[in-house]
């Protein structure tokens, strides 16, 4: 089964881990970059995580409708029987998700999950994330523990955010300032308020810097040693090494070294998004530069149906995203690790 079983998806954690190595998470707002993110992990032999959007999920269900539920299902349906074709392991996850979508996103699929899993069969994703980022740490904690109960009697992962993740994000937008790095003290009160695995397992987006969508060169100081230090004292505390599963949010125009030296201090998934849209985009604006008389009815003629049919420039598209994403799994060291 293509789609991750709950165990499958604990083994594909532990093995990052262990490894040292993470997986690319994509964010997909229709079959079409569901598909190229599908190709690309199976070019690069990587096992890899498919991730929805609060936006994204509002596209899939049609931009009339705008149900985040709807379209969660609908890209959970998809997967499930798209991604039968592909040898790899592929795991699904609701990504940012604030306190005033919970009860239109994050708790209904959680819902629906629950019913799955009494009935005997798997929840439809395979993790959620929370993104407590823009209220007071109690709180973001607090909420974090209701949910955390909820998922892991589901067979769940919860991600959660300590910190802020700058810039802006599906409505989601945080100043780039101080806020952007986790402290320690920060990191301690998580693990007092959900364990280190026995009240269930969940994923850690620390910041050490990050800010979504592309900067130019100085403009964001990302400084991964800040996971050491939090895993340390936190390892410490508990008597665990790399005690957090951690998640590297807005991590588009990061260096190879950056990418490398999270990894090393225990980051097992990392967000690809903006990356991915520039490189599914970037070809269809050269095939209708290349193709301009072609894909329009220039001067009374009649253009070139090979040229507009969306599947033209759909699979050039496609194709410039399956690439990046490629490299993102070189970069991250997943490329051939997949499950055997």
């Amino acid at each position: 089964m293509p789609i991750a079983t709950p165990e499958e998806y604990n083994e594909m954690l532990d093995r990052a881990k262990a490894g040292s190595f993470a997986y690319p998470a994509i964010n997909v707002t229709s079959t079409q970059t569901l598909n190229a993110a599908l190709a690309a992990f199976a070019e690069a032999e990587s096992d890899g995580i498919v991730q929805v959007s609060t936006g994204g999920a509002e596209y899939l269900s049609g931009p009339t409708i705008k149900n985040k539920v709807t379209g969660s299902v609908a890209l959970a349906a998809a997967a499930h029987e798209i991604a039968k074709n592909y040898p790899v392991k592929v795991a699904l996850h609701t990504d940012h998700c604030p306190k005033g979508n919970l009860d239109s996103f994050v708790r209904p699929l959680l819902a629906i999950s629950e019913e799955r899993v009494a009935r005997g069969e798997l929840p439809l994703f395979q993790s959620h994330m929370w993104d407590g980022s823009a209220v007071p740490m109690q709180e973001n904690l607090e909420i974090a523990q209701e949910l955390l109960a909820r998922t892991s009697k589901a067979n769940i992962i919860l991600e959660i955010e300590i910190g802020v993740v700058g810039g802006e994000e599906d409505g989601v937008e945080a100043e780039i300032n101080e806020k952007l790095y986790t402290t320690v003290e920060d990191g301690l009160a998580t693990v007092e308020a959900l364990g280190a695995g026995e009240k269930g397992r969940y994923m850690t987006a620390l910041t050490f810097g990050n800010v979504h969508g592309v900067y130019k060169p100085g403009n964001v100081h990302l400084r991964p040693e800040i996971l050491k230090e939090i895993q340390d004292a936190v390892g410490a505390k508990v008597g665990k090494d790399k005690p957090f599963d951690l998640v590297f949010h807005g991590g588009s125009g990061s260096t190879a070294q950056e990418i490398s030296d999270a990894v090393d201090h225990g980051v097992i998934k990392m967000n690809i998004d903006t990356d991915a849209q520039y490189a599914f985009t970037r070809p269809v604006v050269d095939h209708m530069f290349r193709n301009y008389d072609g894909v329009l009815k220039v001067e009374g003629e009649v253009g070139n149906k090979k040229a507009y049919d969306p599947r033209a420039y759909g699979k050039l598209a496609e194709a410039g995203m399956a690439a990046r994403i490629v490299e993102a799994c070189q970069q991250l060291r997943s490329a051939g690790n997949k499950i055997k």
